[in-house]
């Protein structure tokens, strides 16, 4: 689901640079820290940090080699490194950085908790480790309009996103306590985006990124095109916008 950067760019990007510079400003992060990025895929967050950071060190990983070599190629510059790892077993000292976010991928990991208390080691005391993830199941229209429609025509969506765990109020915040974390606190991240026909919204699920696009190539022509005539229905031919919220939180080591 997640091998294609080029892809994942026409299917979430746009969504992932609104949602990235806010969430860098729910952070906190300032200039001169040293950031690590857990999940970095192809770069968006790093970029982010970046502009409200010019002078520290970010070094983002992510499992994906495809999307390493991707983000080291968008982002030529000395202070930021791209490397291979898994979240739940960083390749870092303890106490390496001032700050660890995540952003749209604890939901992916085997073993969440553990992927913080890692973001926990590798973060100095007073350090502030924080995460975001989409409201899969309420205002991140995008994807809830697409699970609604593919539950109503009775489709098996199996990997349904509005059943993740951590796609749920409160559950970032949860999960952080969880893993010893104090001081928690989070809310929520409101962004709107616009899609200047149907055309612009459907197109990009058909790369297959993601749950969502890997259910719609996986139906045969005639079940997709049904699909798509019941969104076409609700949405419009377009112009539109839809709302894309997620859940943030931040915690002081």
């Amino acid at each position: 689901m997640f091998a294609q950067p080029e892809a994942y760019e026409q299917f979430m990007g746009r969504w992932s640079r609104l949602l990235a510079q806010r969430f860098v400003t729910f952070a906190g992060i300032r200039d001169g820290v040293d950031v690590l990025d857990v999940g970095s895929g192809t770069g968006v967050l790093a970029l982010a940090v970046r502009t409200v950071n010019p002078s520290g060190r970010i070094s983002g990983i992510d499992p994906s080699p495809g999307f390493v070599e991707y983000a080291a190629k968008q982002h030529v510059d000395a202070r930021i490194a791209f490397s291979v790892g898994d979240a739940q077993h960083l390749q870092f000292p303890d106490a390496s950085f001032d700050a660890a976010l995540s952003m749209l991928v604890l939901n992916f990991v085997p073993d969440p908790v553990l992927a913080v208390r890692e973001m926990k080691r590798v973060t100095r005391p007073g350090g502030t480790l924080g995460a975001t993830q989409w409201d899969l199941g309420g205002e991140m229209e995008m994807l809830r309009i697409f699970a609604d429609e593919a539950s109503a025509l009775g489709d098996d969506f199996g990997n349904d996103e509005r059943g993740t765990p951590l796609a749920k109020p409160g559950a970032l915040a949860a999960l952080f306590r969880a893993a010893g974390l104090e001081h928690v606190e989070d809310a929520a991240i409101d962004n709107t985006l616009h899609f200047a026909s149907f055309e612009d919204y459907w197109k990009p699920f058909l790369l297959g990124i993601g749950p969502a696009g890997t259910h719609a190539t996986k139906l045969s022509p005639e079940r997709r095109d049904a699909l798509s005539a019941r969104l076409r229905a609700r949405l419009g031919d377009g112009p539109f916008d839809l709302k894309g919220r997620a859940f943030a939180v931040k915690a002081t080591c």
